[in-house]
């Protein structure tokens, strides 16, 4: 009997017209203001009308099952589901217990975990699969070897393209999908794997000035975890900077969050206060990403 494999995103709309039903989801059942769906409407033309991230998680997907069989024929069975989109999750992991598997293994595409963020897919694949099925939730998977090279890579390919006269005033700054503050209450560890790899990609790039900054905050009265890319931004340039290569390290694909609020929004600040921003490549189905994934489900599995 193979291993089935749960791989779980968050979704995107599929087309325009998705776009409400997508965010009504996101709000538990309640359905978007007119002006919050104009403004998420509006942020998804600006990129060209929807995301590529279906695409993008589709491809993943696939590099992730061609990886797995390339190391470990006939072991196991790759399936996506999504959290806001369909495939949902629950769908999947149904159709894995459905079709008798004795073990499936849920991983998440995004490094690090969360009680508010990956903590939840887990729980729904969990429920979905029932207590006759084993599950190996897997949870933060930045230290896995080859993830940080990737990125240090990436930082460093982002830092070819300003003068070397200009590093000295220069910054990295990495970023992840903000939660809300209430996750610190429960002691969520979030923010301090935000930290770490931070550092670890730093110390590999063989960059000394970097920081950290949260992105993608949502439109609620709650407070977010910050500081926000914006207001850092703003600040870098008051303290003299003069170049930020931006690395939005908790996200593995293009998508809302890094073509719009990095290459749109954080971008238009920066000119406004007179940096030069540049922003790493994202991973996607870059195939030695793809062996990264693999050895996750297979360090899981052992």
């Amino acid at each position: 009997m193979k291993t089935g494999v749960l791989v779980m995103a968050y979704g995107t709309p599929t087309t325009p017209s998705d776009v409400e039903a997508f965010y009504t989801r996101i709000r538990h059942g309640r359905t978007p203001t007119p002006e919050l769906l104009a403004d998420l409407t509006r942020r998804y033309l600006a990129i060209g009308g929807t995301s590529p991230l279906a695409q993008r998680t589709a491809d993943q997907v696939a590099g992730l099952a061609a990886a797995l069989e390339a190391t470990s024929a006939g072991k196991y069975d790759v399936r996506y589901g999504s959290k806001y989109e369909p495939p949902l999750l629950e769908g999947a992991a149904t159709a894995f217990r459905d079709e008798g598997f004795e073990r499936v293994v849920g991983l998440v595409l995004a490094p690090h975990s969360s009680t508010m963020s990956t903590d939840q897919y887990m729980d729904r694949a969990r429920s979905a699969l029932g207590d006759g099925v084993e599950f190996i939730a897997i949870g933060a998977w930045y230290r896995t070897p080859g993830f940080l090279e990737l990125i240090a890579q990436r930082v460093n390919d982002a830092m070819a393209t300003i003068a070397p006269s200009r590093y000295d005033t220069t910054e990295v700054l990495f970023s992840a999908h903000s939660l809300p503050m209430k996750i610190l209450e429960l002691g969520d560890s979030y923010p301090e794997q935000l930290r770490e790899s931070a550092q670890l990609a730093a110390k590999l790039a063989g960059v000394h000035s970097f920081d950290v900054a949260w992105q993608s905050a949502g439109r609620t009265p709650d407070p977010w975890i910050g500081p926000d890319i914006l207001a850092v931004l703003r600040d870098k340039s008051a303290n003299g900077f003069t170049d930020v290569v931006s690395c939005p390290i908790g996200f593995v694909s293009d998508h809302l969050e890094v073509l719009f609020d990095v290459d749109i929004e954080a971008q238009s600040v920066a000119r406004e206060v007179g940096l030069n921003l540049v922003r790493t490549a994202s991973l996607n189905d870059d195939p030695a990403f793809m062996s990264v994934l693999a050895l996750v489900v297979e360090t899981a599995t052992k």
